[in-house]
């Protein structure tokens, strides 16, 4: 009997692992509340930052430390300044000098660096003679610092520049594509965009593949579609360059749910794979399908349609916003992640169910997404003392570019 008494003890522990926590902010004192909208962590602290790998840094009487979803505090508050765990390493600054602490609180010995940066995929870089490399979280250089840039590394993948050419390396550090391009895009299933020159292409097996006429090309998402430039119209090409959707429109934004938003003079509606319009452009704004076949757009204010283009929630909310809407496995600002939506009403921020229910029927000063306990795959940095602006983001930027967490003091 004691084995599958073992076995359900683990499955019980795994489970709470995977809970889900959001940071809110209630009577100027931040707690956390679980899905359901009760409070996990009755709000107490002054300045605190979301969950990752099961910990959040929480303030207190001046220092920071590290608390558990229980409240508890597994690291003392000592440090002047601390960041989140991100593959079981945190940065923090302990006595003016920054360093890297496990999820113990015990200080690592990294390798020698002129910064420290966050940890991400299971790496960070490290910066000798103003090259970039990578170490891992045992604190080994997994790639000797040899590139001028590497930008923060996406689903496994990123972008490398030595002598401003572009390439692109895997978490192990793995040169995929050689840096020798002018500009380059994300990697999606073994093909990204790139430039030479003045010339757009698709970068597939090794070789350049130009796309007939392209003035820009976006990063292909969730779909083997991506939005690109022609004539100062936005189309559609394919993984092999192809135009396959005819650039008509003024603006556009990914396929997802095999439906993308484009903008046709100021209006904004959604095509399908073979461009005909499924919903009719009459949104001021729209924002790409969520996983659960809901997606924001905007009349005055935003609200929710569901693939055939019903209005399910009313236009009456504003919507978070940190850039563009991307892929559906990497967390999104705007519309529906893991079920639910953060949304702005009269100034307070909540969480709309996808009945348009209010989750715990509660409104907070601040309140920011849900961020499951275990260990994450993009950095989450939180600013806890006003909510994000709302911002408007028609086309997906330029990724920024690798910001060091900290200067390391010698």
């Amino acid at each position: 009997m004691k084995k599958p008494l073992i076995f359900l003890l683990l499955f019980v522990i795994q489970f709470v692992n995977s809970q889900e926590l959001a940071l809110v902010k209630k009577n100027s004192k931040i707690g956390y509340i679980s899905k359901d909208g009760s409070f996990k962590i009755e709000p107490q602290y002054k300045s605190a930052k979301s969950f990752s790998d099961g910990l959040a840094a929480v303030e207190n009487g001046g220092k920071w430390g590290f608390i558990d979803t229980k409240g508890s505090w597994v690291i003392p508050a000592s440090f002047e300044n601390a960041k989140d765990f991100n593959s079981g390493v945190a940065i923090v600054q302990k006595e003016k000098e920054w360093v890297y602490i496990n999820t113990k609180g015990e200080i690592l010995k990294a390798p020698a660096s002129e910064k420290l940066f966050d940890f991400n995929n299971g790496v960070a870089f490290i910066k000798q003679a103003n090259k970039i490399g990578l170490i891992n979280s045992k604190m080994a250089v997994v790639l000797e610092p040899k590139y001028d840039q590497i930008k923060p590394f996406e689903n496994g993948f990123a972008r490398v520049e030595n002598n401003k050419k572009w390439g692109i390396i895997n978490a192990s550090g793995k040169e995929l594509i050689e840096p020798s391009y002018d500009e380059i895009g994300n990697y999606f299933k073994n093909t990204t965009w790139a430039r030479k020159d003045k010339t757009f292409g698709i970068v597939s097996s090794g070789n350049f593949i130009a796309v007939d006429g392209a003035e820009k090309i976006w990063d292909f998402e969730t779909q083997d579609l991506t939005y690109a430039k022609k004539n100062g119209k936005i189309g559609f090409i394919d993984l092999k360059g192809n135009w396959v959707i005819t650039p008509i429109y003024d603006k556009a934004k990914a396929f997802s749910k095999n439906l993308a938003p484009v903008c046709v003079g100021s209006k904004w509606g959604y095509i399908n794979p073979k461009a005909e319009f499924v919903i009719p452009p009459t949104y001021s704004d729209a924002e790409v399908f969520s996983s659960n076949g809901l997606a924001p757009i905007k009349e005055k204010n935003w609200g929710f349609i569901n693939e055939t283009g019903k209005l399910v929630i009313p236009t009456q909310y504003g919507i978070t916003s940190n850039g563009f809407v991307i892929a559906l496995f990497v967390q999104q600002d705007k519309g529906f992640i893991d079920g639910l939506a953060r949304v702005k009403n009269e100034g307070k921020w909540g969480f709309l169910k996808p009945d348009g229910t209010v989750v715990g029927n509660q409104w907070f000063e601040n309140a920011e997404l849900f961020s499951k306990t275990a260990e994450k795959n993009t950095p989450n940095e939180v600013v806890t003392e006003k909510a994000k602006p709302e911002t408007k983001a028609e086309t997906k930027p330029a990724k920024a570019g690798s910001k060091p967490a900290t200067k390391k003091k010698k």
